[in-house]
Protein backbone atom coordinates (compact mmCIF):
# COMPACT_ATOMS: atom_id res chain seq x y z
CA UNK A 1 0.00 0.00 0.00
CA UNK A 2 2.90 2.73 1.03
CA UNK A 3 4.20 2.18 -2.95
CA UNK A 4 1.01 3.22 -4.41
CA UNK A 5 0.80 6.29 -2.25
CA UNK A 6 4.07 6.88 -2.90
CA UNK A 7 3.46 7.01 -6.45
CA UNK A 8 0.15 8.95 -5.87
CA UNK A 9 2.35 11.83 -4.04
CA UNK A 10 4.75 11.34 -7.18
CA UNK A 11 2.29 11.99 -9.53
CA UNK A 12 0.66 15.05 -7.64
CA UNK A 13 4.00 17.11 -6.77
CA UNK A 14 5.30 16.46 -10.64
CA UNK A 15 1.80 17.34 -11.96
CA UNK A 16 1.27 14.10 -13.51
CA UNK A 17 5.21 14.46 -14.95
CA UNK A 18 5.36 18.57 -15.72
CA UNK A 19 8.27 18.72 -13.50
CA UNK A 20 10.36 16.67 -14.69
CA UNK A 21 10.15 17.87 -18.24
CA UNK A 22 14.12 19.62 -19.32
CA UNK A 23 14.88 23.11 -18.28
CA UNK A 24 13.18 25.79 -15.79
CA UNK A 25 10.53 23.09 -14.29
CA UNK A 26 8.51 25.45 -12.04
CA UNK A 27 7.75 27.10 -15.31
CA UNK A 28 6.82 24.06 -16.18
CA UNK A 29 4.38 23.80 -13.49
CA UNK A 30 3.38 27.20 -13.61
CA UNK A 31 2.44 27.20 -16.78
CA UNK A 32 0.45 24.04 -16.33
CA UNK A 33 -1.66 25.94 -13.85
CA UNK A 34 -1.88 28.80 -16.07
CA UNK A 35 -3.98 26.50 -18.32
CA UNK A 36 -6.22 25.51 -15.83
CA UNK A 37 -6.62 29.44 -15.01
CA UNK A 38 -7.56 30.16 -18.03
CA UNK A 39 -9.95 27.14 -17.78
CA UNK A 40 -11.49 28.65 -14.88
CA UNK A 41 -11.02 32.62 -15.91
CA UNK A 42 -13.74 34.72 -14.17
CA UNK A 43 -14.98 32.30 -11.63
CA UNK A 44 -13.33 33.28 -8.79
CA UNK A 45 -14.89 30.19 -6.74
CA UNK A 46 -13.66 27.56 -8.98
CA UNK A 47 -10.21 29.51 -8.72
CA UNK A 48 -10.68 29.62 -4.81
CA UNK A 49 -11.39 25.93 -4.88
CA UNK A 50 -8.89 24.57 -7.17
CA UNK A 51 -5.96 26.45 -5.11
CA UNK A 52 -7.74 25.32 -1.60
CA UNK A 53 -7.64 21.56 -3.30
CA UNK A 54 -4.75 21.46 -4.91
CA UNK A 55 -2.74 23.48 -1.69
CA UNK A 56 -3.63 20.71 0.48
CA UNK A 57 -2.68 17.80 -1.54
CA UNK A 58 0.45 19.99 -2.03
CA UNK A 59 1.41 20.17 1.02
CA UNK A 60 0.93 15.92 1.26
CA UNK A 61 2.95 15.04 -1.71
CA UNK A 62 5.70 17.70 -1.66
CA UNK A 63 6.09 16.51 2.16
CA UNK A 64 6.29 12.81 1.17
CA UNK A 65 8.57 12.93 -2.14
CA UNK A 66 10.85 15.21 0.04
CA UNK A 67 10.81 12.36 3.05
CA UNK A 68 11.40 10.02 0.02
CA UNK A 69 13.62 11.63 -1.95
CA UNK A 70 15.91 13.01 1.32
CA UNK A 71 15.83 16.33 -0.82
CA UNK A 72 14.62 19.35 0.89
CA UNK A 73 13.18 21.48 -2.04
CA UNK A 74 13.29 18.93 -5.21
CA UNK A 75 13.60 21.01 -8.18
CA UNK A 76 10.92 18.66 -9.91
CA UNK A 77 8.05 19.21 -7.31
CA UNK A 78 5.84 21.95 -9.00
CA UNK A 79 2.94 21.36 -7.11
CA UNK A 80 3.67 24.38 -5.31
CA UNK A 81 3.81 26.83 -8.43
CA UNK A 82 0.54 25.06 -10.42
CA UNK A 83 -1.33 25.27 -6.97
CA UNK A 84 -0.68 29.20 -5.71
CA UNK A 85 -1.07 30.58 -9.13
CA UNK A 86 -4.75 29.68 -8.88
CA UNK A 87 -4.80 32.22 -5.87
CA UNK A 88 -2.16 34.35 -7.88
CA UNK A 89 -4.97 35.29 -10.70
CA UNK A 90 -8.24 34.68 -9.02
CA UNK A 91 -10.13 37.27 -9.54
CA UNK A 92 -8.18 38.71 -11.98
CA UNK A 93 -10.17 39.86 -14.96
CA UNK A 94 -9.34 37.85 -18.01
CA UNK A 95 -7.24 40.07 -20.23
CA UNK A 96 -4.38 38.35 -22.22
CA UNK A 97 -2.12 40.64 -21.37
CA UNK A 98 -3.07 40.19 -17.40
CA UNK A 99 -2.62 36.53 -17.65
CA UNK A 100 0.93 36.77 -19.72
CA UNK A 101 2.40 39.77 -17.73
CA UNK A 102 1.07 37.95 -14.22
CA UNK A 103 2.65 34.76 -15.70
CA UNK A 104 5.93 36.74 -15.62
CA UNK A 105 5.52 38.26 -12.32
CA UNK A 106 4.82 35.47 -10.64
CA UNK A 107 8.18 33.39 -11.99
CA UNK A 108 10.29 36.53 -11.24
CA UNK A 109 9.05 36.62 -7.55
CA UNK A 110 9.29 32.85 -7.22
CA UNK A 111 12.88 33.49 -8.39
CA UNK A 112 14.04 36.47 -6.26
CA UNK A 113 11.53 34.96 -2.93
CA UNK A 114 11.22 38.46 -1.42
CA UNK A 115 10.32 38.61 2.23
CA UNK A 116 9.24 37.15 3.79
CA UNK A 117 8.55 34.08 1.00
CA UNK A 118 12.54 33.35 1.52
CA UNK A 119 11.82 32.56 5.41
CA UNK A 120 9.26 30.21 4.40
CA UNK A 121 10.72 28.24 1.98
CA UNK A 122 13.11 27.63 5.07
CA UNK A 123 10.05 25.20 6.75
CA UNK A 124 10.47 21.85 6.79
CA UNK A 125 8.78 19.50 4.65
CA UNK A 126 5.57 20.19 2.39
CA UNK A 127 5.07 23.39 4.25
CA UNK A 128 8.02 24.86 3.62
CA UNK A 129 7.85 23.89 -0.27
CA UNK A 130 4.30 25.00 -0.52
CA UNK A 131 4.24 28.12 1.73
CA UNK A 132 7.15 30.40 0.00
CA UNK A 133 5.08 29.99 -3.30
CA UNK A 134 2.06 30.96 -1.53
CA UNK A 135 3.53 34.00 -0.61
CA UNK A 136 4.46 35.01 -4.06
CA UNK A 137 1.05 33.89 -4.89
CA UNK A 138 -0.56 36.65 -2.72
CA UNK A 139 2.59 39.39 -3.87
CA UNK A 140 1.49 38.25 -7.62
CA UNK A 141 -2.23 39.37 -6.89
CA UNK A 142 -1.92 42.03 -5.34
CA UNK A 143 0.27 43.62 -7.89
CA UNK A 144 -2.30 41.91 -10.90
CA UNK A 145 -4.74 43.43 -9.39
CA UNK A 146 -3.45 47.28 -8.52
CA UNK A 147 -2.81 47.43 -12.10
CA UNK A 148 -5.73 45.82 -13.42
CA UNK A 149 -7.85 48.54 -11.19
CA UNK A 150 -5.95 51.09 -12.69
CA UNK A 151 -5.84 50.07 -16.38
CA UNK A 152 -2.16 51.16 -16.12
CA UNK A 153 -1.38 47.65 -18.30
Amino acid sequence: MRVMSDKLAYTIATVFGAGYLPYVPGTWGSLAGLVCCVVFRNNLYMCIAAFIVTFILGVYAADTVSKESGIKDPSFVVIDEFACIFLAFAGVPFKLKYYIIGFFVYRLLDTLKPPPAKRLEKLHGGWGIMLDDLMVAVYTALILRFFSSRSIF
